[in-house]
């Protein structure tokens, strides 16, 4: 592949809901601009962009995956992402990498909510954004719908660049409102033809408010605008390009991706309006010394670049994906990692196809690469020139917000099952492994139910090991709601010396404290000798590991060593431990022990209209509703207190709830009493799990 400078680079994330047709269109791109030579298909499994073994299984993008089309004297680089929830975390890389955006949506249904979000996190990352009007040849799609949908919800800045010549079944052409030219279908190709005397008025009046979107753009177009004087072509492209740059144009193209109609014009559209790297990048990163540079993508900074996707490959290894914000990157160039100073050594660099590897010499400022086998490099470090040090503000990924314990399938490959699962998590920053120290299990968290059995699948195919998942142990407690004295006495007696330890302790509830556990020595009169004092706390400690209920760990408690007696010869300390622990047992089982549960704040940013059906939601898990603020974009922000045994599988129902319209965060509380009823549950539970074991 030839070397492309900056201003002929565009990067371009196709994003949308699932099902759109985003791999779908980025096969035809490929195939009209010739990179490949068969347009593949998602339901056969043989497309660029889908090649991972449970993408090819399920004909869903379940990560990113970017290639570049060569167009015209351009080098259009696709970043293909994921549309269904679970992994809309491997779709916030194709953000970071791209400088525009192409939304999908298709011609039946018009605005989804994959279109929504993808509308607000192109905003949100401040990127170009345009709509593709997909599936223009399916029965029942009906063009005006659709692009209304847009307009209702972003208004005037939705500007439909194209229309259809005719539609659904009888979908044969496309007419290009700003030149006013119509091309029909001729297989894969297009020939212009005449415009169709019924589209004449309806393109006049459209292509009347693109000039005015692109006077409303700069001031001098302004002028000659109200001045009555008539814009030129040219005058027109570079009004509507400023003001795409800016989010104030949003064009809207239109075809159909898997017979490849329209989609020459597309790539055309892309190339004419979309902004190359050098006008769309302006990112500020901290020096060496802490001072604040910028980056613009300009060949002449010194190279810095950013790691925005780590791969695992079963044959090269690990791919880190990069984007040059600075300068060039040459075949042996000396660099270094500016997060850890340490220096990286590459033997070749990388354009992705997909799974395939393209070698070239050089990359310029803007394009995108990978680099393989970085020895100190991870998701979000900078790569830098080794002359300079340079790090980059940190990716925002999605927090996982679904947790699962995760065991090996079969007996004695627990060892291979976790070292996969850390390798999986170098690859996915949404996807987290964590070993619980209260309940001994592993956690894995992640997006959704689907990604985590996702993540599963991949194990097995990479590494060859299967894992099971199953819902988590509550990390319950134990504590005692009034003050008991008990004597703990333990004497034994078997030939030479015994044993003999005698204690007096009071347990009672703890409130005033930020401790679990308080000891307080009040022995008198040396009736407990000192040496054997550290004895009883340690055997106090070693017993609360243990409650008397169920076998939590016991909490809240303070244990006063108030009284008790030795023997001068069989005294010891482990006599003093045994007989703390048989006075912990006593007591704490006639103290009236209750089960504590994990309280954990919810916090859920809906929009209004699921407010009802989201409060009744909470109340039924037991929660408890503290506040509802308005927020931005006309949603509610509801907050509440939830036990954490209702709300495990909490991602999955709001999603369900709310169309996927809604999000949450949970942070721990605090501690609170189990009800009595459900309490003997999970007794009852715990004692027959102890009893088969």
């Amino acid at each position: 592949m030839k070397f492309y400078e900056t201003g002929d680079i565009r990067n371009v994330t196709l994003v949308g809901h699932g099902g759109e047709g985003k791999t779908t269109l980025a096969e035809a791109m490929l195939f009209c601009s010739g990179a490949i030579d068969r347009q593949g298909k998602t339901e056969d499994g043989n497309t660029v962009m889908d090649y991972d073994p449970e993408e090819t299984k399920r004909h869903i993008s379940i990560s990113s995956a970017i290639a570049p089309v060569e167009w015209n004297g351009t080098k259009i680089n696709l970043i293909d992402t994921p549309g269904y929830f679970d992994f809309i975390g491997d779709a916030t890389s194709g953000y970071y990498l791209a400088d525009s955006a192409l939304i999908l949506v298709n011609g039946l249904s018009g605005l989804t909510v994959g279109a929504e979000k993808a509308w607000d996190t192109c905003t949100d990352a401040k990127i170009s954004k345009a709509f593709f009007i997909n599936q223009m040849d399916k029965e029942n799609v009906d063009f005006d719908k659709a692009l209304n949908s847009l307009k209702d919800k972003y208004g005037t800045r939705i500007t439909p660049m194209q229309l259809p010549i005719g539609q659904g079944l009888k979908f044969k052409g496309i007419l290009d409102v700003l030149d006013m030219k119509a091309y029909e279908f001729d297989g894969k190709k297009v020939k212009a033809v005449d415009v169709p005397a019924d589209l004449k008025d309806k393109a006049a009046a459209i292509r009347e408010a693109i000039i005015e979107n692109a006077a409303e753009n700069d001031e001098t177009l302004m002028e000659k605008f109200f001045g009555g004087e008539e814009l030129s072509k040219d005058d027109i492209i570079k009004g509507l390009k400023v003001g795409i740059e800016a989010g104030d144009v949003v064009p809207v193209f239109i075809g159909a991706a898997a017979p490849n109609l329209g989609i020459s014009l597309l790539l055309d559209n892309i190339v004419a309006f979309m902004p190359s790297p050098d006008k769309a990048i302006n990112i500020k990163g901290k020096n060496a010394k802490g001072e604040e540079v910028t980056f613009t993508a300009d060949s002449k900074q010194p190279f810095a670049a950013q790691v925005y996707k780590t791969v695992a490959d079963p044959f090269v290894g690990k791919l880190s994906v990069f984007k040059i914000l600075g300068g060039e990157l040459k075949a042996g160039q000396a660099i270094k990692n500016g997060n850890t100073g340490k220096s990286e050594k590459f033997g070749q660099i990388y354009v992705l196809q997909g799974k395939k590897q393209i070698a070239v010499d050089k990359l310029a400022s803007g394009d995108i690469g990978a680099l393989a086998k970085l020895q100190h490099t991870e998701t979000g470090n900078t790569l830098c020139d080794e002359t300079i040090g340079v790090v980059f503000p940190d990716i925002v990924f999605p927090e996982p917000c679904i947790s699962l314990a995760v065991s090996a399938k079969k007996q004695g490959d627990e060892e291979k099952v976790f070292a996969g699962l850390h390798r999986l998590e170098e690859e996915d920053p949404t996807f987290k492994v964590v070993k619980q120290t209260e309940t001994s299990d592993t956690l894995v968290s992640g997006l959704g139910e689907l990604h985590l059995e996702v993540i599963c699948k991949k194990l097995l195919n990479k590494f060859g090991v299967e894992a099971q998942l199953s819902d988590p142990q509550i990390p319950y407690r134990e504590t005692i709601k009034k003050k008991v004295k008990a004597q703990g006495r333990h004497k034994k007696q078997s030939g030479g010396h015994g044993q003999f330890g005698d204690v007096w302790i009071e347990f009672e509830p703890l409130f005033d404290s930020t401790e679990n556990f308080e000891f307080v020595d009040q022995i008198v009169g040396g009736v407990v000798p000192r040496n054997y004092i550290p004895a009883v706390e340690k055997g106090l400690r070693e017993s609360l590991v243990r409650g008397v209920l169920a076998g939590f760990p016991m909490v809240n408690i303070r244990a006063t060593l108030v009284d008790g007696s030795y023997h001068p010869v069989d005294s010891s300390e482990m006599a003093f431990k045994v007989a703390a622990s048989l006075a912990y047992k006593k007591a704490c089982s006639e103290a009236n022990p209750v089960l504590l549960e994990p309280i954990y704040k919810l916090v859920v940013n809906i929009p209004e209209e699921y407010m009802g059906d989201i409060i009744g939601d909470i109340n039924r898990r037991r929660g408890r509703i503290l506040g509802m603020n308005p927020v931005s974009g006309g949603h509610q922000e509801v907050s509440a207190e939830v036990p954490l045994a209702e709300i495990f599988k909490y991602a999955t129902d709001l999603r369900s709830m709310t169309q996927a319209r809604g999000t949450f965060k949970m942070t721990f509380e605090r501690y609170d009493e189990l009800p009595g009823n459900l309490a003997e549950k999970v007794i009852a539970a715990h004692k027959k799990e102890a009893e088969e074991e």
